[in-house]
């Protein structure tokens, strides 16, 4: 299962974000059915970050992580970033493509 999030990081705040970012990575790759963790810099000035989180499934990122004291100092390092605050998607495996 992946995760998916556009994080909304207000205007100024990146480099203090990702140094932020760096720590609480560390947090989330400790939690039980996580698999991997992509965090992609927006190219456009005062673009969005996308964050791609792939669990083993919903409930592990859910209600496993979200539930842990893991995630409060998540928050901690991460949420006074945002304006507003981003929308989470969760999305299944690929789907097999023809060209």
């Amino acid at each position: 299962m992946l995760e998916l999030a556009e994080l909304p990081v207000r205007a100024g705040e990146g480099e203090q974000f990702e140094a932020a970012f760096a720590e609480a990575k560390a947090l989330i790759a400790a939690a039980p059915g996580f698999r991997s963790i992509a965090l992609r810099r927006p190219i456009a000035p005062d673009g969005d970050y996308l964050l791609l989180v792939e669990w083993d499934s919903v409930a592990h990122h859910r209600d496993g992580f979200r539930q842990s004291p893991a995630y409060a100092r998540w928050s901690a390092l991460l949420h006074s970033f945002y304006d507003p605050m981003p929308v989470i998607g969760y999305f299944a495996e690929d789907i097999a493509c023809s060209t």
